[in-house]
């Protein structure tokens, strides 16, 4: 059992009351949490066998088994599972004891259920961080082609297969994505895939130049016998062009690069002797070069040549999995690079971090942990190093979903969905937060299953 099998998150309940180890379940499982419980030590060594937890939750002193018994067999068979223990002996002996033995939280009886809730809540996400930056160490220690694009997302790791399996065949590809989105990372990988892996791979980004330096860029410059240099074209012989932004290129330019690559050869600028080139031609565009060349933007033919195959990249807002690895992935990369002892992020700012919509994609995520790991003061990022809005949708980034807009409906459910995580599912106050009496919650909530 883990949290992956449809509930948000796995959790053992190991406490020789039965009633009060009936009343946690109950409230847990209407958190959403899948619940074990056992009333006796034994009990709760015999489940850590047999099933993996998120969270186990146990009292400190029980007959036969007591709860620190249970943490070191816990902490055995996954050292990544957050124990937090029950002790109705509260001191600060016991709590630094319990801390000592690698408990993640204790809790002291008598205890309300809104605490417990919220203990648990930051051990799931305590655990979840743990897992996934394991999970991102194993992806970057796998990786052979010295690319890494981190993902644990299913439509992007389909993209992935796609592109490995084109990368061998030298067709040129169309990589489509909003700005920051990782379009340059998908074409270097691609090239490192492939048989010119070991060859040249130049890039260049059409929007930021102006025609006449975006073509010495290209195709080199000279005056007579005087200086001379080769372009980008000449210098990618035998590997890859990564063209990005292409939709910014002038149709002067596009017809000299379409020339490119159907004669297979470059001509020097102020030369008439052409030069035999062979390269690979990788593009990308944050926009619908389709309705460019409807609109007379863009040539047909040139489009025709680089639409081989299309890759569409996903914006970071539909692959929210993979906010929490590649965040602890930037951490670790800016707090090395700066020399900051940063090495983990708290769980109010990975949630944070989660809930923000990134009209900026991968690129705006990396910026905001440099922006934290460089006004950290402690080991930890907290939401006290982002900035104050990053929390705040009164601005919501809309996304068309091809060439549809999303709905009220679709916007309203995904608001409701947002309320009630941010609220631990405590549907009072999402209700409050909404505007809406309970019974209304309710029949939203019901329609919202009934759809799904």
């Amino acid at each position: 059992m883990n949290s992956d099998s449809g509930s948000s998150g796995s959790l053992l309940i190991v406490d020789d009351e039965a009633v009060a180890v009936a009343n946690l379940a109950h409230a847990l499982r209407k958190t959403g949490y899948s619940v074990i419980t056992r009333t006796t030590g034994p009990g709760g060594m015999e489940a850590l066998e047999h099933n993996r937890f998120d969270v186990v939750l146990t009292d400190l002193r029980m007959e036969r088994i007591g709860g620190i018994t249970i943490l070191n067999r816990a902490l055995d068979l996954d050292p990544d599972t957050a124990v937090v223990l029950i002790t109705g002996h509260a001191s600060l002996d016991s709590a630094v004891a319990t801390m000592r033995a690698g408990a993640y939280h204790y809790i002291a009886r008598p205890f309300r259920l809104d605490d417990v809730r919220k203990v648990v809540a930051n051990a799931m996400e305590h655990t979840r961080l743990r897992r996934e930056n394991r999970e991102l160490r194993n992806q970057v220690n796998n990786n052979r082609s010295g690319v890494r694009i981190i993902t644990r997302n299913a439509a992007l790791q389909r993209l992935l297969e796609t592109a490995q399996q084109i990368a061998p065949t030298d067709c040129n590809v169309l990589i489509s994505g909003e700005s920051g989105a990782g379009k340059e990372l998908l074409a270097r990988y691609i090239h490192r895939q492939s048989g010119r892996a070991d060859k040249p791979f130049m890039a260049v980004n059409c929007g930021a130049l102006q025609e006449e330096l975006l073509a010495s860029e290209l195709f080199g410059y000279g005056k007579g016998a005087g200086e001379k240099r080769s372009g980008l074209i000449e210098a990618a012989d035998d590997g890859t062009l990564f063209l990005d932004e292409i939709g910014d290129m002038s149709l002067a330019m596009q017809i000299k690069l379409l020339r490119v690559l159907q004669e297979r050869e470059v001509l020097h600028p102020g030369s008439t002797r052409p030069i035999p080139v062979d390269v690979r031609l990788l593009a990308a565009t944050n926009c619908d070069l389709r309705k460019e060349v409807d609109s007379g933007h863009f040539r047909h033919d040139l489009y025709s040549r680089l639409d081989a195959v299309t890759l569409q990249l996903p914006p970071l807002a539909e692959r929210r999995d993979d906010i929490p690895l590649l965040a602890c992935h930037f951490l670790k990369k800016v707090a090395h690079r700066i020399g900051h002892s940063v090495v983990d992020i708290d769980p109010e700012a990975m949630t944070m971090l989660r809930d923000h919509d990134y009209p900026g994609n991968v690129r705006e995520l990396e910026n905001l942990i440099e922006r934290g790991v460089a006004l950290a003061t402690g080991r930890k990022l907290t939401s006290a190093q982002l900035p104050p809005a990053l929390g705040d949708r009164a601005i919501h980034v809309v996304r068309a979903m091809g060439d549809q807009l999303p709905t009220l409906e679709e916007r309203e459910t995904e608001y409701i969905r947002w309320v009630l995580k941010r609220t631990g599912g405590n549907r009072t106050r999402a209700a409050g937060i909404l505007g809406i009496d309970r019974v209304s919650l309710w029949r939203k909530l019901k329609n919202l299953k009934a759809g799904d």
